[in-house]
């Protein structure tokens, strides 16, 4: 058998060569199909990628450490007052969260000041932000024009209103000059955030503006969690980790949210720890209201994440089933163009048949013969729409910066499936040979 079939690939191989336009023609609808499914495959996995990693760092990633702990109206509720103009928030700080607390992505010291900004004859009022730069990525900032500042460098990265009130809208300021107090900063970026808090500030190094400022100490720390639903377990860890380096004592490392706003049992923390989700969720509420919705809902970021990652499923079922869908109308097209070609290479073909059965091949060697030149048709298209399918989706993940792939598996499916469509459709034409009689088909000229 395995002979057989052999021969009977040659003899399709020869009998397509025959006729290179038409066969190319016939497997126009599998190399379309296949490349457009291959190419939909990647894009649909390189789309779910680069929105995996959105959710993962998106929204409710961000943890904030600030300095000292004075909360108001927290007495009426039992939370503490703390230590509101603590000065032991510290570089060193930062630097042993990031070694010790694990799920951390980036993490940036800061400093705020509030003063006059000049750049020539324009001068405005603003607040400076002394960022590390870690604060970028944090924020997942796209700067531009420019880049992000240089740790320790005379470098500035300017918000973009500011920029278009110090320099007119929509000027480029990359490479100006811009003083604050004593210091001059070269701009080497705009960054145009989705917080307009970010569009209205000045970004300098933390370390200059400790410098200028000659302070030792830090005004806050922003963490970015590596996934959104990990930023209420890197808030407790960091909380931990502070008490013992600010020689704080501590009676449990989970107390709830008032208690642990007063540091548990002993001293009362001199620092502040808040979820960018419990952030959002107090915005604006007073105190004891703030206590009760976070009493409740204690790992908002969690709850969030679970959500997020349930519309991305639902989502990446709904593209699953339109991909199917296009794949089987791509097949179904191409499958029928060659049971056409295929019976129209029957009747060209009715003297060979006609032959073959009068010098002893069976009606079952004839039906193989036109099946086997079916499957290879087939299969041929299939491998060359995987090439150009492979080509399209680099040139597409490429130029949309995605993480686009093709996986073995839906190369092999595709390669599969094609020669399934040539089975398929070329049953019929392979029954119309084998029963051809062959009297009647050496009468045929």
């Amino acid at each position: 058998m395995l002979p057989l079939i052999r021969i009977n690939i040659r003899l399709a191989i020869r009998s397509l060569n025959r006729n290179r336009l038409r066969t190319f023609l016939t497997m126009l609808g599998i190399i379309i199909g296949v490349a457009a499914v291959l190419t939909m495959v990647a894009l649909g996995t390189g789309a779910k990628g680069s929105v995996e990693g959105e959710v993962k760092s998106a929204g409710t990633n961000l943890v904030f450490v600030r300095s000292g702990n004075y909360t108001r109206g927290g007495e009426s509720v039992g939370i503490a007052a703390g230590l509101g103009s603590a000065t032991t928030l510290s570089a060193e700080d930062a630097k042993a969260i990031e070694a010790k607390v694990d799920g951390v992505s980036a993490i940036s010291p800061g400093i705020t000041v509030r003063t006059s900004v000049v750049s020539g004859a324009s001068r405005a009022f603003a607040q400076v932000e002394g960022v590390g730069t870690g604060y970028a990525k944090a924020y997942m900032w796209n700067v531009r024009p420019g880049r992000m500042l240089d740790d320790g460098a005379d470098e500035a990265v300017i918000g973009r209103t500011l920029a278009d009130n110090l320099f007119g809208k929509g000027f480029n300021p990359v490479g100006k000059p811009i003083t604050l107090r004593d210091a001059t900063y070269t701009i080497v970026g705009v960054t145009s955030d989705a917080s307009d808090d970010h569009n209205e500030m000045l970004f300098v190094p933390w370390r200059n503006l400790q410098a200028a400022q000659t302070v030792p100490h830090l005004d806050y720390i922003v963490i970015a969690a590596e996934q959104a639903g990990k930023a209420s377990a890197i808030a407790d860890a960091a909380k931990t980790l502070l008490r013992e380096r600010h020689h704080l004592t501590s009676a449990g490392a989970d107390q709830g949210y008032i208690s642990q706003q007063g540091g548990g049992a002993g001293r009362p923390d001199d620092f502040t720890v808040e979820t960018q989700a419990a952030k959002a969720l107090t915005q604006g509420l007073y105190t004891p209201a703030a206590a009760f919705a976070l009493a409740n809902l204690p790992k908002l970021d969690e709850v969030t994440l679970s959500e997020m990652t349930d519309t991305l499923d639902r989502a990446s079922d709904t593209m699953t089933a339109l991909l199917a869908s296009i794949a089987g109308v791509s097949l179904i097209v191409g499958g029928i163009g060659i049971m056409n070609i295929m019976l129209v290479s029957v009747t060209e073909r009715t003297r060979e048949i006609g032959l073959r059965v009068a010098t002893g091949a069976r009606s079952s060697d004839v039906a193989l013969q036109f099946m086997i030149e079916a499957i290879t048709l087939s299969v041929m298209g299939g491998a060359i729409g995987l090439i150009l399918g492979l080509i399209s989706s680099w040139l597409i993940g490429w130029a949309l910066h995605w993480p686009a792939s093709v996986p073995v598996a839906a190369m092999v499916l595709a390669i599969g499936i094609a020669a399934l469509v040539g089975l398929v459709f070329g049953i019929y034409p392979a029954r119309r040979a084998a029963l051809l009689d062959p009297i009647d088909a050496l009468r045929t000229e």
